[in-house]
Parts: C-alpha cells; structure tokens; sequence
C-alpha cells in the first residue's frame, strides 16, 4: 500500500519540514502522540533513488506521560 503526505513549513526561519503522518500509517505502525520515530537514509546503489525509512522506536512510557502533564501541587499538611 502506498500513501502521500503534503510536506510544509514547520516553523519560519528553520531548515526542517513537517509532514502529517497519514492515518493508515498510524494505524499499521499503532503510533500514539509522543512515540518514537527513527528516520534511516537509503541510496539505491543502481538507481541512485533517494528514500528514507521510517519505524517506531518505542512507545511512550508512563513515566514520559507523566513529565509531559503539569500538574498543580498541594502543599502537605503540617503535622501539628
């Protein structure tokens, strides 16, 4: 199965880019907001053809959600 992505700016000023990843992408490979990707790059020795291969390195732990959210903390009592 072959599926497109539309590449754009990602912020003004900088060199990278930024591509929607199709959902029948995050479907197959079961990606979640903050996994991992990594990114290896390929040259066809007969063609010369450039491409890129992308896999999930992991998913996102407990722990990586929990130091994602802010949380508002309650001063404990004061023993008395």
């Amino acid at each position: 199965m072959s599926l497109q992505s539309t590449v754009g700016i990602a912020r003004t000023g900088a060199k990278s880019l930024r591509a929607t990843v199709p959902e029948g992408i995050v479907v197959f490979l079961e990606l979640s907001e903050g996994d991992k990707l990594e990114w290896k790059m390929q040259i066809d020795a007969n063609t010369g053809e450039r491409y890129a291969l992308v896999r999930k390195t992991r998913a996102m732990s407990k722990s990586d959600e929990g130091a994602k959210r802010t949380t508002k903390q309650t001063p404990k009592p004061k023993n008395r």
